[in-house]
């Protein structure tokens, strides 16, 4: 007998905290960019710190791959109430009106303000430089990042794009990986070791394909290997027993891995994309890290149907949030970053104001203009409102 969960199951109440935890930590994650050495990033402090950068590491391990692992998940039973050629299409719109919305209204920002804190003789206004942001050409190598411009980005709209883009490649083959995944299911249950295969191709794809910076340090095509376990076996029941049962020391292996990638990330002129030896293990070790800690988390989390009870309001509507507060918290970072940094304060202060104020602003943004209408929810991914969605 199946132990899939039905398309009706209740939801898991931890994979959606994990959700909410990821979407808002990416608002401490890239207030931390800004004081960071080894980053790129908008807006930069004069003075930074390492600390940023060994800090950073604990989450680029886990928190994207959890998302997209979630986000699989999710697909699995949307696929299930709707069949794949209704799914697609409630992808492209879920995810594409605010992938192209955010794009043309949001993105420029950052950009915009990178010139403006790298030369402050620049003073181009916003609207001179937006049509310069939009001057792109098709760029299919880069797939699935198909347009290219001097100024243009997706940014961290890259998280959208590469869920849209799993999400179009499953919906064909949808249906014989779920029976494929009944029969995994089963092998699982006789052989729970089994769950750490699939670190060896998230090893093997960082190694030789390159991590990348701009993906959260791994490669793009590492998140589709989580977000395939979501959708085929993350919510198995048999899968979820074994999950429990090898979290401890498959928690203490990933730890152990990731210490072991310290050597290579700290000494290297360029780990991500070296081709020594040395960087090739350092990368290969750090995609077995990853898989280790997601599946330690996943594990550790899980509370049987009868030891899990039902999500709070304030749980409930932080989900809904959570695309809207993703595709919000990037401009609205750097624009309190451009505003606090070179400011006379110690490094902490700093950071915590550009916190605290990126999460009031993206919040009442969500709260006072996104949720409030439909066309504002269409935009940013969300379902129309029922009468009663005004109630937090």
């Amino acid at each position: 007998m199946s132990t899939q969960a039905p398309a009706t199951a209740p939801r898991r109440g931890e994979l959606d905290a994990l959700r909410v935890l990821v979407v808002l930590g990416l608002v401490f994650f890239h207030s931390g960019l800004v004081f960071s050495p080894d980053d790129d990033f908008y807006v930069k402090n004069a003075e930074t710190t390492d600390a940023v950068t060994v800090l950073a590491g604990f989450a680029v391990v886990w928190a994207m791959p959890m998302l997209f692992l979630v986000a699989g998940l999710g697909s699995r039973y949307s696929i299930r109430r709707r069949g794949p050629a209704r799914f697609s299409r409630e992808r492209l719109l879920r995810l594409g009106v605010p992938l192209v919305f955010a794009t043309l209204v949001l993105c420029p920002l950052p950009q915009w303000l990178r010139l403006r804190a790298a030369d402050p003789g620049y003073d181009e206004s916003y609207w001179r430089f937006w049509p310069r942001f939009l001057t792109v050409r098709p760029d299919l190598a880069d797939f699935p990042f198909v347009l290219d411009g001097e100024y243009f980005e997706t940014g961290h709209l890259w998280f959208v794009v590469l869920l849209l883009t799993f999400s179009l490649l499953l919906a064909p083959v949808a249906a014989p990986l779920a029976d494929g995944a009944e029969r995994a299911g089963r092998t699982v249950e006789r052989r729970p070791a089994l769950l750490l295969l699939p670190a060896l191709p998230l090893a093997a794809i960082n190694a030789f394909l390159g991590m990348e910076e701009g993906f959260a340090g791994w490669n793009r095509w590492a998140y589709l290997v989580f977000f395939l376990f979501g959708y085929a076996l993350a919510d198995d029941g048999r899968v979820r027993a074994a999950l429990r049962r090898l979290a401890v020391p498959v928690g203490v292996a990933g730890l152990v891995l990731f210490a072991g990638t310290a050597p290579g990330f700290l000494s290297l002129d360029d780990p991500f994309t070296e081709w020594s030896p040395f960087a090739l293990v350092t990368r290969a070790v750090f995609g077995a890290a990853g898989w280790c800690w997601v599946v330690a988390i996943l594990g550790l989390l899980d509370r049987r149907p009868r030891e899990a009870g039902p999500p709070s309001r304030a749980m409930v509507y932080l989900g809904l949030a959570a695309l809207p507060l993703y595709v919000l918290h990037q401009p609205v970072v750097v624009a309190l970053a451009y505003g606090v940094v070179g400011r006379p304060a110690p490094i902490v202060v700093e950071y915590a104001v550009i916190v605290t104020g990126s999460l009031a602003v993206i919040l009442v943004l969500y709260e006072c203009v996104v949720r409030r209408t439909r066309l504002t929810r269409f935009l940013f991914g969300m379902r129309p409102a029922p009468p009663e969605a005004h109630s937090p």
